[in-house]
């Protein structure tokens, strides 16, 4: 709940959640490009230890500033130089941090289609993203996510 607070906090748009829970084998297909390292065993332990939530958030520059937000991955180093970051305030440890975050666009459009292949990437940037830019946003807690505000309901409200 914490993390979701920072998340509408920081005025990112929540374009989808869903809460989920991965197995061992979709954990390590997560993080297959970690395979062999020393720490992968523990990021695929914790990754597949319980329900987590998945997000497809929006902002300008959204890479870069929700790894800020997040803060340093060792949480050690967090603590100390960022703790009002979110791996400041809730990390456990360097592999069960709290959040995960994409490094790179391309990694974004990767680790989107990975937990929610039923989502469109391009259709939403020519469909829905212009909407949310010119539109009236309202945020629905029941769905988690920002919605459009259409015409018919803007009038009543």
């Amino acid at each position: 709940q914490a993390v979701h607070a920072a998340i509408l906090r920081h005025r990112f748009l929540i374009v989808r959640a869903k809460e989920l829970r991965c197995g061992p084998e979709q954990s390590r297909r997560f993080y297959r490009e970690h395979a062999g390292r020393f720490f992968y065993q523990r990021l695929v332990e914790f990754m597949a230890s319980g329900p987590m939530w998945a997000y497809i958030l929006a902002h300008e520059n959204a890479v870069p500033l929700w790894r800020s937000l997040m803060g340093p991955t060792k949480v050690f180093r967090a603590r100390h130089s960022n703790p009002d970051s979110i791996r400041g305030a809730y990390g456990l440890t360097d592999t069960r941090n709290t959040t995960h975050g994409s490094d790179s666009p391309a990694s974004a459009s990767r680790e989107i289609a990975f937990f929610f292949p039923e989502f469109d990437e391009q259709r939403w940037y020519e469909q829905e993203e212009p909407q949310l830019r010119r539109g009236q946003l309202y945020y629905s807690a029941k769905e988690r996510v920002h919605r459009v505000l259409r015409a018919e309901e803007a009038e009543v409200t």
